[in-house]
């Protein structure tokens, strides 16, 4: 069991995870025996952070933070960055994995590459984490499991869709980017990540997309989750332009309080 800090604590069956991006850091803490989640926070950085500055962020959240000094069952991080691929399975070589990545990432001769094995499309996700966290994380909680968030996303978003006979558009909401997924009577069409700033450039990737795969806006089936409520305005240009909206729902029945379904996607199935 690793321990969080050197205070005694009452043991309690509890898990952490965390999400980490440059622009955050979030904590999750489950109680599997009563399916509750008892701890969600987000900390959210004024500007880009680099690896090292959230390093530094991490520990003071640590240090200044009750709920996390405490002793956790297992402890689970997910990676949130652009520096991911994913790679058919039967076309994946080990050997090359760093070559993947060139194509679409600007990536460093030190950089560590991981690799997410989705078994759901017999695809390999290739990804950069930050390996400075990893082992602050390691010499604080021992081994632990970590994944890319896209791993994450592409896994319960196929599940969801094992048997679906029409094909959908999932748009998953984060504070500064958002990912597309496109399902195809429950394989996997697309996958893309896109940075925005404003609603038009929201409505501009989503609407180039569907053009590119010849989906129509007028019967287009398009799902929200992630950081995206009904009314805001985000959601109001999509209505402007797609007609059949909807917000998905998780593969997860966790008991969590004033929480929309859609919201905090990845934290929740990350355990």
């Amino acid at each position: 069991m690793a321990t969080a800090s050197n205070t005694t604590n009452i043991l309690i069956n509890q898990e952490l995870s965390i999400q980490i991006s440059l622009n955050g850091l979030s904590f999750c803490i489950l109680h599997p025996d009563t399916n509750t989640i008892a701890y969600l926070k987000h900390f959210n950085f004024s500007q880009k952070q680099t690896p090292f500055q959230v390093l530094d962020e991490l520990k003071k959240i640590f240090n200044t933070t009750q709920a996390l000094q405490s002793n956790f069952n297992a402890l689970n991080v997910v990676y949130i960055n652009e520096l991911s691929t994913l790679v058919p399975k039967p076309l994946f070589n080990e050997n090359a994995i760093a070559d993947y990545l060139k194509f679409n990432s600007k990536i460093l001769q030190t950089d560590y590459i991981a690799q997410d094995v989705i078994v759901i499309n017999n695809s390999v996700n290739v990804y950069v984490p930050y390996m400075n966290i990893n082992n602050y994380l390691y010499d604080k909680f021992g081994s632990f499991a970590y994944k890319h968030f896209s791993t994450i996303l592409v896994e319960e978003i196929l599940l969801k869709e094992k048997h679906a006979q029409d094909k959908k558009m999932y748009v998953h909401v984060n504070n500064n980017h958002f990912e597309i997924i496109v399902t195809n009577q429950g394989n996997l069409d697309l996958y893309n990540t896109f940075t925005f700033t404003t609603k038009e450039d929201f409505i501009y990737y989503i609407l180039f997309t569907a053009e590119q795969l010849q989906l129509n806006p007028e019967t287009l089936k398009l799902v929200f989750l992630g950081n995206i409520v009904a009314e805001n305005e985000l959601y109001n240009i999509a209505f402007k332009y797609i007609r059949h909206i909807a917000f998905g729902t998780p593969n997860t029945n966790y008991i969590v309080d004033q929480e929309t379904k859609h919201s905090n996607y990845i934290l929740k199935h990350s355990f």
